[in-house]
């Protein structure tokens, strides 16, 4: 299984940094986890549109799922339309993304899997197991499984125990950590830090982290630092451009250092 992150940022993106968007490759399937704002220039960069043969949201924050817009209006628009494209995500999660265009221009663009988190299906050659985890909105952790490897990731959320059984044992658990130390007390119920990040990594005996929707202008090193602080395996930050191999044979993050930018 491979991972290239498209964005991390949280919230909006910056002129660096698009919002969360990763593409998930295995055995020729092309998976598309949370299009958030300004991931598909970014995606992009990685190969056509129709390349992409799913997409798998955890939330409907725009920041996770904005971009499914244009995606599907580059596909569905195009003088030879691609197949339509499985779109997967909790109900009602897209609801608003879809509702940008009039119902019949992208009709033929997309199928819509709407699934509720808890649920365990299949997409291409991965399996989808979800975790309803606190957030704003209903948002499914997923853990996504391949007979080789597996990617844990949380979408957004606070302080959960199911977090760590999300993880367990897991290649990379790709993890949410706005902050660093502290979430204000209004948020504190659904989002999390650094510092908790590493220590359900930590609980969860995971094989490396990646703390991704830094709040914008968040310095990477400090947050890793902070993960580090729990959690003594290898931590990425997400940034455009990362890419990490999962497997038995190969675990590395590519450019771990290099990527540290806002």
């Amino acid at each position: 299984m491979r991972l290239t992150v498209l964005g991390g940022s949280g919230a909006w993106p910056t002129a660096t940094q698009a919002c969360s968007g990763y593409l998930v490759e295995y055995a020729g399937f092309r998976l598309l986890i949370d299009p958030g704002y300004a991931t598909l220039p970014r995606l992009l960069q990685h190969g056509t549109v129709d390349a992409v043969d799913a997409v798998l949201i955890s939330h409907g924050h725009p920041d996770h799922c904005a971009d499914l817009n244009p995606l599907l209006r580059a596909r569905g628009l195009s003088d030879d339309p691609p197949p339509a494209l499985p779109v997967h995500a909790p109900r009602g999660a897209v609801d608003a993304v879809l509702a940008l265009d009039k119902p019949s221009m992208l009709a033929e663009a997309y199928r819509l899997d709407e699934f509720d988190p808890g649920d365990r299906f299949e997409i291409g050659p991965f399996t989808a197991d979800t975790w309803l985890l606190p957030h704003f909105v209903p948002n499914a952790g997923i853990r996504l499984a391949t007979p080789e490897s597996v990617l844990a990731y949380t979408g957004d959320t606070g302080p959960s125990l199911d977090i760590p059984r999300l993880a367990h044992g897991a290649d990379l658990f790709l993890s949410e950590a706005t902050y660093i130390h502290r979430v204000p007390t209004a948020d504190a119920p659904y989002l999390l830090t650094a510092r908790l990040a590493g220590r359900y990594a930590h609980q969860a005996d995971a094989a490396r982290l990646m703390l991704t929707h830094l709040w914008p202008g968040t310095d990477p090193a400090t947050a890793r630092e902070a993960a580090a602080e729990a959690f003594a395996h290898p931590i990425g930050v997400a940034a455009p451009g990362l890419v990490t191999e999962l497997g038995d044979e190969v675990q590395t993050f590519d450019g771990l250092d290099r990527h540290d930018t806002d």
